[in-house]
């Protein structure tokens, strides 16, 4: 059955997500104090851990810094800090 799950996600260079096969990352935002990613997911799939990427502003990043999930900040925008997904690792 295909449901929309949240995932917790702490602010980091990188980090592995167990996750269902073929999950859809679709937003990442803070809820509260918290980061979160959600995704569509099948969750009768296998889970595998999908790698995240976060890059911040000015920070160097690899040529394919994987898929765009979205954008968020800290301290009031004065940081800023972009979100990828380097697929299942």
């Amino acid at each position: 059955m295909q449901r929309i799950f949240k995932y917790e996600l702490e602010v980091t260079d990188r980090q592995a997500i167990q996750m269902p096969t073929g999950a859809v990352l679709r937003a990442i935002q803070w809820q509260g104090m918290q980061l979160c990613l959600w995704a569509e997911v099948n969750d009768e799939a296998a889970p595998v851990p999908r790698e995240i990427a976060i890059y911040g502003t000015g920070q160097s990043m690899p040529n394919y810094p994987g898929n765009y999930i979205g954008t968020f900040q800290m301290n009031q925008g004065a940081l800023v800090f972009h979100v990828y997904d380097r697929g299942s690792v």
